[in-house]
């Protein structure tokens, strides 16, 4: 097999993010078993920049924390006003016109000089990478390299997946990675992939993560049950629907005259107000050590994801490896086939299930212990980085086959 090269709007060592972990877990992995790696991306910090602006140098680096190299290349100048009138309309979940679709993609992360250099140097890589879907790094790619591309979208059912640009240019690539089986089944519901190979992958996890729960509660000085968040702190989240649920858990409580002691540890970047009559309730501690992230996992009641729309979720499965147990939007189908197929949690739809079910975890230690119990195995049978590539590696060597999709649950 030649290089792989995995083409990415932005590049860092520790930028945070799903798509940029998953995306430094399998380059670190593939690179360990042997496979030529390197990145292609654009000169572009992170997401959260602007990104109009060149943060790093163009040229060939070399990762400090992977040792693969890095290629980078200057973005693109935007009409971010353009661009941010149409993300606009998408953020509040209306469809836009074709004619629309094509400002978004070519005001979105580009660099001609990238897709110059994968066109000149096409002949030395087997395969390229792109993550995830709704760059324009990702969709020209593919537009310009279909026979070659694999996408590792992370699909939500949101505004941007149903472009009619992205349905078209995704029924042509050669292949389609996803992190659960819910995303699986999305894509295919509405896109045409007869012609693409598929593979249901997920996202490999550090299988020898363990908590501390007494170092954290003597560090941060935390008494008593508490649920943890671990995560961005927005409205995209849905961390305003847990806070407004939390609070209004503790004014049940309070108007029963059943007072709780439970609270609540935020954990993770961004800002989000915290209701006045649950600030006593609340501690956010903002970005930790991952240590000490694992450790308020070990210490805390029970995990809580509240995100819609996740096409992944490290939290989860750390929280399993720290033994403690989960709880889920149900309206995140993947999230929730995850608790399902695991049996390591609970999920609620509406506040008396979210009530119902802290209640039960606050009531059931053991049954708590069992569900962590069944996640960790879970994880452990499904996620190790040796599952993962090899998965992988069978799925790339039968690329070429004449065969149905590959799928693995």
């Amino acid at each position: 097999m030649k290089k792989i090269g995995f083409v990415v709007p932005w590049y860092g060592d520790s930028i945070p993010g799903g798509a940029e972990m998953l995306v430094r877990g399998l380059t670190d992995n593939l690179n360990k078993r042997g496979i030529s790696i390197e990145i292609l991306t654009t000169c572009v910090r992170e997401f959260a920049s602007d990104w109009n602006v060149d943060f790093y140098e163009k040229g060939e680096t070399t990762s400090e924390k992977l040792g693969v190299t890095i290629r980078r290349f200057p973005v693109r100048k935007r009409n971010t006003a353009k661009f941010d009138e149409i993300n606009g309309y998408l953020i509040q979940g209306k469809i836009i016109s074709p004619e629309q679709e094509k400002v978004f993609l070519e005001e979105m992360v580009n660099s001609s000089q990238l897709y110059k250099y994968m066109e000149e140097h096409y002949d030395d890589y087997s395969y390229f990478f792109y993550a995830p879907y709704m760059f324009g790094t990702t969709y020209y790619g593919c537009i310009k390299f279909p026979e070659k591309s694999i996408v590792i979208p992370c699909f939500h059912d949101e505004a941007y997946f149903h472009f009619s640009a992205f349905a078209s240019c995704f029924s042509n690539v050669k292949g389609l990675i996803y992190n659960a089986l819910p995303e699986y089944e999305l894509a295919n519901t509405y896109y045409d992939l007869a012609g693409v190979k598929q593979l249901v992958l997920g996202t490999g996890v550090d299988i020898s993560v363990t908590g501390d729960a007494i170092r954290f509660k003597q560090k941060y000085e935390l008494e008593g049950p508490f649920m943890i968040y671990a995560g961005r702190k927005d409205k995209g989240k849905n961390v305003d629907t847990l806070l407004k649920f939390f609070e209004e858990y503790h004014a049940r409580k309070a108007s029963k005259n059943t007072s709780s002691d439970l609270k609540l540890v935020l954990i993770g970047g961004g800002e989000i107000e915290i209701p006045e009559a649950i600030e006593d309730k609340v501690a956010d501690l903002g970005f930790v050590p991952i240590q000490d992230k694992y450790d308020a996992m070990a210490a805390g009641t029970f995990l809580c994801q509240p995100s819609h729309n996740e096409s992944f979720s490290l939290v989860i499965m750390e929280s399993w490896l720290c033994k403690r147990p989960v709880l889920v939007n149900e309206a995140c189908l993947v999230t929730t086939n995850f608790v399902k197929e695991s049996n390591g949690g609970l999920y609620f739809n509406n506040f008396c299930d979210f009530e119902g079910c802290i209640d039960y975890f606050l009531a059931n230690e053991e049954s708590c212990k069992a569900m962590a119990s069944n996640g960790r195995d879970y994880v452990i049978k499904h996620f190790s980085w040796d599952a993962i590539i090899d998965n992988l590696m069978e799925f790339l060597n039968h690329l070429d086959d004449n065969k149905e999709d590959v799928t693995h649950e």
